[in-house]
């Protein structure tokens, strides 16, 4: 054999091997990752809290047949043996109801999380698209509590802790200082979206947050393909400590726009608090 084909044979095995890897990238990027679902633990350090564990789940985005999907998410967070779980919105998927698991099937399944304390939710900008009353009317209805610029005053370990919630960024008004309460207890602050970070206090224990869902697609030595913030990547996913003030932002469980994942698992998020 020539060069030339040589030459021909490898090229058309370059092709051929592009071809066949690319296919499989969106098979696993479309059809298996996004119905994975990972839980990511993290420890904070803080002494009134030692012991306290939470469960923070963020993003559903479910649609009109996702009925086992959301049993699965379910089954996953009361494996957990939380405390306290926290949610973070966007339970519906889209902006019309054509095109989500109904609402009230959301949050009478919701209702079956186990948390030794109580279950807390804010909404997203999606559950507002859609009708965000209905969504906090019916999570409210199966015993899930929904703060809107509000908080709440809970006991462990024979003290205050305070959980507070923001409304959306991105389509209702965020007031911080009406939301906070005055006090020197542990304050939990729930927002969709972490582009509200920079104006929370340095009193706020920790800060939690979704909306970006980590990107989506996550590329290697680049990172989030596209971010819907205004900060851009700075506050994508993970673990964030900015001026003493620390935040974590969940990737979510469900997609938006584009049902593809890929090296951005589905996760909830557990934190341990330790002395």
């Amino acid at each position: 054999m020539n060069n030339s084909n040589k030459i021909k044979k490898y090229i058309l095995k370059s092709i051929n091997l592009a071809a066949i890897t690319i296919i499989v990238i969106c098979l696993w990027s479309f059809f298996v990752e996004p119905q994975l679902m990972i839980v990511k633990h993290y420890k904070i350090k803080d002494e009134k809290l030692c012991g306290l564990r939470i469960v923070f789940a963020s993003d559903f985005h479910l649609k009109m047949n996702d009925d086992k999907k959301l049993d699965r998410i379910i089954k996953k967070i009361n494996s957990q043996n939380a405390d306290i779980v926290l949610l973070g919105g966007d339970f519906v998927n889209g902006h019309n109801f054509e095109n989500t698991l109904p609402v009230d099937k959301i949050a009478k399944k919701l209702s079956l999380i186990k948390a030794k304390n109580k279950t807390i939710s804010i909404l997203g900008n999606h559950d507002w698209w859609l009708n965000g009353e209905l969504v906090k009317t019916e999570l409210e209805k199966n015993g899930i509590e929904v703060l809107l610029n509000e908080n709440i005053k809970l006991k462990y370990n024979n003290s205050n802790l305070f959980i507070a919630g923001l409304e959306d960024y991105m389509t209702r008004e965020p007031d911080v200082k009406k939301t906070l309460p005055k006090t020197d207890s542990p304050i939990i602050l729930l927002t969709h979206s972490p582009d509200t970070f920079p104006s929370i206090p340095n009193n706020v224990t920790l800060t939690l947050a979704g909306h970006t869902h980590g990107g989506q697609v996550i590329i290697p030595f680049l990172g989030s393909l596209i971010v819907p913030s205004d900060y851009d990547k700075k506050y994508a996913f993970g673990y964030i400590e900015e001026n003493k003030k620390k935040m974590i932002v969940s990737k979510g469980i469900g997609t938006s726009i584009i049902p593809v994942r890929f090296n951005c698992l589905p996760e909830i998020i557990v934190v341990d608090f330790y002395k």
